[in-house]
C-alpha cells in the first residue's frame, strides 16, 4: 500500500470524524501537499571499496521547502532489517534537485541484496531501490513500511543548517 494512499485514507476518516466544535479540518489543497513531500531515492550506483564494502552515490529528487521539509539522510538496510550505513544530510537541498551524495565504506559484500531509500524530516521514508554492488539497484514498491523502526535508529542528524 502506497505512502500516499494511507494518508490521503487518514485523511477521509479524520475529516468523516469532525463535528462543528472542533477546529477546522485541513483543506483538500492542504492534504494534497502533504501527501507530495516524500524523499525519493531515484538511483544508485556504486564502487567496490574491497569484497567487503563498497562507497554508494545515491541520487534523491525531494521536494523541499527548506529545514521544514527536507530529505535529512539516506541509509543502506539489509533484508533483515539491519541498518549497514546512514549519510545524514545536513541541510535542504531546494534549488538542487534531484541531488546526489556520495557515503561509505558501507559494510556489504557484492552479492548481498540491500534496500536504499532516504528520509524526509516530516513525512519519513520515500520510494525506494534494491539490489546488490554487483547486479545494480531498481525501484521497487515491496518494501514501503519495511524495518520501521531502523527510522529511530543513530545516527540521527542534530539540525539543519539551511
Amino acid at each position: 500500500m502506497s505512502k500516499h494512499y494511507i494518508l490521503f485514507s487518514m485523511a477521509i476518516l479524520f475529516l468523516m470524524g469532525c463535528s462543528a466544535t472542533e477546529p477546522a479540518p485541513p483543506s483538500a489543497e492542504d492534504i494534497i501537499s502533504m501527501a507530495t513531500y516524500s524523499a525519493d531515492v531515484i538511483t544508485v550506483s556504486t564502487q567496490s571499496d574491497s569484497q567487503n564494502s563498497a562507497t554508494f552515490s545515491v541520487t534523491i529528487d525531494s521536494k523541499e521547502t527548506g529545514c521544514e521539509h527536507y530529505a535529512d539522510w539516506w541509509e543502506v538496510v539489509d533484508l533483515d532489517g539491519n541498518l549497514r550505513y546512514r549519510r545524514i544530510l545536513a541541510h535542504s537541498h531546494v534549488d538542487e534537485q534531484p541531488f546526489t551524495r556520495s557515503g561509505g565504506p558501507v559494510p556489504v559484500t557484492e552479492n548481498e541484496m540491500v534496500i536504499v531509500r532516504a528520509h524526509l524530516n516530516t513525512g519519513g521514508y520515500g520510494q525506494v531501490m534494491i539490489g546488490s554492488v554487483q547486479a545494480g539497484f531498481q525501484t521497487t514498491d515491496d518494501y514501503d513500511g519495511f524495518a520501521p523502526e531502523v527510522e529511530e535508529a543513530a545516527p540521527q542528524p542534530s539540525n539543519c543548517a539551511f
